[in-house]
């Protein structure tokens, strides 16, 4: 029989559903030997950042002394106008991370169940976790979002589903049909949450409908980003819409100054810098299309590029070459990409897409490497 606990050996111990998440690992900026290189691991803005959200950001410097406008009414007035919205239904937070994790948190909890697709953004797992859900992970359909899938996955303690379209890391989108037939085969007391990390990338004016299923319905929220289009990663800058009890209810849990006054004021002058975004997506469906191009050029050596409507291209690897040999022989070629084996893509480099010197350049390290594997 083992002594009793004494004061002197206790420790607090975490919950065990914390204790079950597996941290989020950032893309890599440095090699294994420390050098920095290419990055294309992480999908930021190739172009950088707005020339006048630059100066907004530079011109906020003046007010460190003061805490940011917890309301944040400026951009939600912004956003509102620019998309048609109602600011009071619009929610802000650090990044759309923040907001993914609020709506989990004020919508679930031990006991419930968060549904994501298998190949998902890996933070749903994680916001599910961290308030003591079960996440129920929906089959692919090919590395894109299936419906059925996901449908067929529903049970009397599903909560909410996350889907982020395009998706991350496969850049596969679903079709506005296809999520209105999501959103009609859910309960209603079932929250979708759509994730429009990558939405501005989408080819032409395609676009799956769910704003305007977050205006109508009282079931969905969709969560958008200043990260990757407007190029303003550092700044942590994330929103999200939905009903006025849904965007209430995360009010509640949210971090009352978690945007800062020169993050805001860049991501206003962003927005009005449609120039800016023009030649982003202009220049992204450019190179994206000859990547995917190229690879295909690649496919009797095993290489696959996933169709794609974001920033960047899951390239899955079928041949001689694999996934893990590649990525350590683009690194010492200088250039990193996303190597997934965690998010069980063991097979696959995610690659953004970059200035075109980066894209030719990358993809030229991998021809070379192919001829290598012979």
């Amino acid at each position: 029989m083992s002594a009793p606990e004494t004061k002197s050996s206790a420790k607090p111990v975490a919950n065990p559903w914390i204790l079950a998440i597996a941290p989020y690992i950032p893309g890599r900026s440095t090699t294994d030997d420390g050098r920095k290189v290419i990055k294309l691991s992480s999908n930021e803005n190739p172009l950088g950042t707005s020339p006048a959200a630059r100066a907004a950001f530079a011109g906020a410097a003046n007010q460190l002394e003061r805490y940011p406008d917890a309301s944040a009414t400026e951009l939600r007035d912004v956003l509102a106008a620019k998309h048609g919205l109602d600011p009071a239904r619009i929610i802000y937070g650090n990044g759309s991370d923040e907001v993914l994790h609020l709506v989990a948190g004020a919508f679930a909890g031990p006991g419930d169940e968060i549904i994501h697709v298998r190949y998902g953004f890996a933070v749903y797992e994680i916001a599910t976790r961290r308030v003591g859900a079960t996440p129920v992970i929906a089959p692919d359909r090919d590395y894109a979002t299936d419906v059925d899938a996901i449908l067929a996955c529903v049970t009397d303690r599903t909560k909410l589903v996350y889907v982020a379209n395009p998706n991350n890391p496969t850049g596969t989108y679903s079709a506005r049909d296809e999520i209105a037939r999501l959103h009609a085969g859910l309960r209603p007391d079932i929250l979708l949450v759509l994730d429009h990390a990558y939405a501005e990338y989408i080819d032409g004016d395609a676009e799956d409908g769910g704003m305007a299923l977050a205006e109508s319905a009282s079931n969905v929220l969709v969560t958008r980003t200043f990260s990757k289009m407007y190029g303003l990663a550092a700044e942590r800058i994330g929103w999200g819409y939905g009903s006025a009890e849904i965007i209430d209810a995360m009010h509640r849990i949210r971090l009352p100054f978690s945007i800062t006054i020169a993050g805001t004021a860049a991501a206003v002058a962003a927005v009005a810098d449609t120039e800016f975004v023009d030649n982003t997506r202009g220049h992204n469906a450019e190179w994206r299309r000859w990547f995917s191009d190229e690879i295909g050029k690649l496919g009797n050596a095993g290489l696959r590029a996933v169709p794609s409507q974001a920033n960047f291209v899951l390239v899955l690897f079928e041949g001689k070459l694999t996934a893990e040999v590649a990525y350590k022989g683009l690194m010492d070629a200088g250039y990193i990409v996303r190597w997934l084996p965690g998010q069980g893509l063991p097979d696959g480099l995610r690659i953004t897409i970059g200035t075109a010197d980066e894209t030719q350049g990358v993809l030229g390290a991998l021809r070379d490497l192919v001829e290598t594997a012979g």
